[in-house]
């Protein structure tokens, strides 16, 4: 087993507190809470506001951060930022993030992995830990979804909610930290889960809203397939480069889009249900943020304690997959 070269020390997380309930979608889409919980497990999740921009809701996960880590923003020396929804295209969401927050010594950038972004995130800040480029690596991630999801789309609107998680990630200090990762993509297959429109090849148009092509598509069925493989394969890979078998693990904290996804990854995983973290009949589908919202919750719940091994996996549009083994 590799000598760690990074460790992730505190959490933080916000989430909106607008709850909107299946029972509320029941009366604008056709649709019930019984249809929406049988197929995804959620039972409600977050609504942002018009002010509780994605960067605010990064700035509140942040700044619990810092605060566990005796931190100040001037203290930071890099900002990794995981989004699928920033509040603007140009500059990054991680520069917007290092505006508000004043951490002006901090370099500052976006990944852009949609629903695996927290744990791509996660790996390159390890990478600009090891090559000694920075100490102090805040990675955070943040969805305001529901700004790009389609209300009139009963398949898609009531998978996803809104907010944010972060944590920091350091040199070690001694055995803890991250043991071995995965990143994997396919983007042969980007069109199973995607936004047609918005970018530089479909500018923003009045078109775009009329033909709801600014939105997020989804062909469910397909991509519920392709996350259960990805994901399975995702644990293999990351226990097998730690040196580790499923019976080290202690926690499992899988991306929350599907009840079912989750309880298929963690049969193929050989990680008992009670292994695992599960918060998407609360949150919904909060793509990047969907891990970092559940281990704030884990850690501060007790699920999650110092010498725990946890392991991170996670599928997303792209399509993207990744996995991680941490010793907390």
């Amino acid at each position: 087993m590799k000598r760690p070269f990074a460790e992730l020390s505190g959490t933080g997380s916000y989430a909106p507190p607008r709850v909107m309930t299946n029972d509320e979608f029941s009366k604008i889409l056709d649709t019930s809470d019984q249809w929406i919980r049988e197929r995804t497990g959620i039972r409600e999740r977050r609504i942002s506001t018009k002010e509780e921009t994605n960067a605010c809701m990064g700035k509140a996960a942040a700044l619990q951060v810092l605060e566990q880590n005796g931190l100040t923003p001037l203290d930071l020396d890099a900002i990794v930022y995981a989004t699928a929804s920033p509040d603007r295209l140009l500059p990054s969401q991680a520069c917007d993030l290092q505006a508000i927050l004043g951490a002006k010594n901090a370099a500052a950038l976006d990944v852009g992995a949609a629903c695996s972004g927290f744990v791509y995130a996660l790996s390159v800040a390890e990478g600009i830990v090891a090559a000694q480029q920075a100490e102090r690596v805040l990675v955070v991630a943040a969805e305001k979804l529901t700004s790009i999801m389609d209300w009139s789309d009963r398949t898609t609107a009531v998978l996803f909610g809104d907010g944010a998680g972060a944590t920091l990630v350091r040199p070690c200090t001694g055995t803890r930290g991250i043991l071995s990762s995965y990143l994997k993509s396919d983007g042969t297959l980007a069109e199973l889960l995607y936004r047609r429109g918005g970018g530089a090849s479909h500018p923003p148009s009045e078109e775009l809203l009329k033909d709801h092509s600014y939105y997020i598509k989804m062909a469910g069925r397909e991509v519920f397939k392709a996350a259960v493989l990805s994901m399975a394969d995702a644990c293999d890979q990351a226990l097998r480069r730690a040196g580790l078998t499923a019976d080290d693990i202690d926690l499992l904290i899988p991306h929350q889009a599907n009840i079912r996804i989750i309880e298929a990854t963690a049969k193929h995983a050989g990680v008992p249900m009670e292994k695992v973290y599960v918060n998407v009949d609360r949150f919904g589908n909060t793509s990047a943020a969907s891990i970092a919202i559940a281990l704030d919750e884990a850690v501060k719940t007790g699920r999650l304690t110092a010498g725990m091994t946890v392991m991170f996996c996670a599928f997303g549009a792209g399509f993207t997959w990744a996995s991680m083994v941490v010793r907390w």
